[in-house]
């Protein structure tokens, strides 16, 4: 399948994911849980636009975005001053 194919699979599991939630929301007599399948409904939409909007024609869609890792791992040596032990 090509990437294009995929993303487009996603994007109808998502729709189709948020269209369940929202339907057993409107069928449960529980206040509670009506807004707990409401808010993991919105949740899932939120997920679903931003995978869409984050991507470039050809783009993975787990591709790292500039500085999302910024200063996650200091260089080696770097707790000691750039000294390695002897």
């Amino acid at each position: 399948m090509s990437l294009a194919g995929e993303s487009g699979s996603r994007a109808q599991q998502m729709r189709d994911k948020v269209r369940e939630l929202n339907e057993r929301a409107e069928h449960t007599s529980d206040p509670q849980e009506r807004q707990k399948l409401r808010d993991k409904a919105r949740r899932v939409q939120e997920q679903a636009v931003q995978e869409g909007n984050g991507r470039r024609a050809g783009e993975s869609p787990h591709r790292r975005h500039p500085g999302s890792e910024k200063d996650a791992y200091p260089p080696a040596g770097s707790e000691r001053g750039g000294h390695l032990p002897s």
